[in-house]
């Protein structure tokens, strides 16, 4: 090959400018896609931030997003348990997406700070993060003509230099996602002719090959036959039990969040209504709070974790 630049420098020229050109493209897209009310809840043994025990990795301290004259959420404090699953769920509006876009860096408040491993993602170079942290968008779309496996490839990114190509060490990450997801067998179809549940595992893929310790999700089961909604929810569970990835996710569903998670954060008008295990948040009180329904709430035989059985909406006085 080597020779063949020599002899023709005219193939090298237009090799360097097709590889400029797609780096360009696919770094469009990675910053596209890559780039994050206080807990007293001993069950969790959250560690403050301000001395009292080790350092929390995850937490926002007095976060105030406005979208121009609209206030989303104002000096709101949140604590995000390790190797735990975190579901925030609240009505439509409430603030849920914003505030995991807030977490993530995707958003920038306008007062307040995120921090991870005690500094402010704010300061952490893009890289250096990515390495930490992965989201899952609500509506993730991929350039036309992609196939399974260049999109999973793109998780990797963090861990490349310059214009280099991808490493053996980057070839198992890629290996071992597709397989963890079931999607090895996807590797060279084109992403666009999947089916919906197919998709969806194929961007977790792209997440898991990025190898970060978090995992952010907003509405992953959106769109999803009930089947594809428990393989994904199932896929994630799996991933915390034997990874111990911390998985946080917005979800709309009160039932799959007591089910799949170990901390539930319950919001409502951009404030935190209640936080804490699904038996203090999935209860009549809190849903008739949040939501304005009036449940009844049982206890799933096959989990034991609490069930809404049947609602309907608050009557007015």
């Amino acid at each position: 090959m080597a020779a063949a630049y020599l002899v023709h420098p005219v193939l090298l020229l237009f090799s360097i400018i097709k590889l400029v050109f797609s780096m360009r493209k696919f770094i469009v897209f990675f910053k596209n896609f890559v780039i994050i009310k206080i807990v007293n809840d001993s069950d969790f043994h959250f560690l403050s931030p301000k001395g009292g025990g080790r350092m929390v990795r995850l937490y926002a301290e007095e976060l105030t997003v406005r979208y121009d004259d609209r206030t989303i959420f104002e000096r709101l404090s949140v604590r995000i348990p390790d190797r735990q699953i975190t579901a925030i769920i609240g009505p439509n509006g409430c603030g849920k997406s914003t505030l995991l876009k807030t977490l993530t860096r995707i958003i920038s408040p306008q007062s307040g700070a995120v921090i991870l491993d005690g500094q402010a993602i704010s300061q952490q170079p893009t890289k250096e993060l990515a390495k930490k942290m992965a989201i899952l968008p609500q509506t993730p779309e991929a350039t036309s003509g992609l196939t399974v496996g260049e999109l999973v490839s793109y998780g990797r990114f963090p861990y490349q230099k310059g214009f280099g190509r991808l490493t053996k060490r980057d070839y198992e990450a890629i290996d071992w996602a597709l397989d963890v997801t079931k999607t090895a067998d996807l590797k060279h179809r084109p992403v666009d002719a999947l089916s919906g549940g197919q998709r969806q595992r194929v961007w977790i893929a792209m997440a898991l090959a990025q190898e970060t310790d978090i995992i952010f999700l907003d509405e992953p089961t959106t769109y999803l036959d009930i089947a594809h909604q428990l393989e994904v929810l199932e896929l994630l569970e799996r991933l915390n039990q034997e990874e111990g990835r911390t998985i946080v996710m917005v979800l709309h569903d009160i039932n799959q969040a007591a089910r799949f998670a170990d901390y539930i954060i319950a919001m409502k008008a951009g404030a935190i209504i209640k936080s804490g295990r699904s038996e203090d948040v999935i209860c009549r009180e809190v849903l008739r709070d949040v939501f304005g329904i009036d449940a009844d709430i049982g206890r799933d035989p096959r989990t034991n974790k609490p069930i809404c059985f049947t609602y309907q909406l608050l009557k007015e006085a």
